[in-house]
């Protein structure tokens, strides 16, 4: 999905726009709170997926890499 700097960057992008909306009052707009509801689920499923996905390769690196398979 997404590489570390683009979730940096993401992340940042919805600190900054909580912080500039909130203070233009604008957080109760619907559209304006749907994309960062949507910015924050892509967020998080960023976060799951290298998450799983590490421990998944981890876990068969492991299991090629043992003695028996020889």
């Amino acid at each position: 999905m997404l590489n570390d700097t683009q979730s940096l960057v993401l992340t940042g992008l919805m600190a900054g726009s909580i912080f500039v909306f909130g203070l233009l009052h604008l957080l109760e707009n619907f559209m304006i709170l749907t994309a960062l509801t949507v910015v924050f689920f892509v967020i998080i499923l960023n976060i799951f997926y290298h998450k799983f996905n590490k421990d998944y390769i981890s876990k068969k690196n492991k299991e090629n890499s043992s003695p028996d398979s020889k």
